[in-house]
């Protein structure tokens, strides 16, 4: 990523994530996900407040952890393992990277321009490609 990709993902997150507006996003993301491919819904057993903050947790590691992709690499791995073993398979990622694309969207209204969407959609490959990384390797 471009150093002024990585700072307009990171501006437009802190933009969510410094307000209660980070938990409405997470809901708003889940309903989308849920909403786009209902086979994933059961995936998710637990209590969706929780998992809603443990997204919003997750999203500020990786987007903090942008400049330093490498440093932050083996955690999103980890995360990837755990995801194959609750049965996540490697078309899920298209689909969450669509509800975040649109959550992001709705969050940030008119400043999720299309210069920010296109940053976000980076990151988000980046991020995705190294969760994948271990199934991927596995197969």
């Amino acid at each position: 990523m471009m150093p002024k990709q990585v700072a307009l993902v990171q501006a437009s997150w802190e933009k969510i994530r410094s307000t209660d507006a980070a938990q409405v996003a997470a809901e708003l993301f889940y309903a989308r996900l849920f909403g786009l491919d209902p086979s994933i819904e059961p995936m998710f057993k637990g209590d969706m407040k929780e998992q809603a903050r443990k997204l919003a947790a997750m999203v500020t590691f990786a987007v903090n952890g942008l400049t330093r992709v490498e440093a932050i690499t083996p955690g999103l791995q980890a995360l990837g393992q755990r995801h194959a073993g609750l049965g996540v398979k490697e078309r899920h990622y298209e689909t969450v990277g669509e509800a975040l694309l649109w959550t992001l969207g709705k969050g940030l209204g008119p400043d999720f321009t299309g210069e920010v969407k296109e940053a976000w959609a980076i990151a988000y490959s980046v991020i995705a490609a190294a969760m994948r990384a271990p199934a991927l390797q596995a197969a």
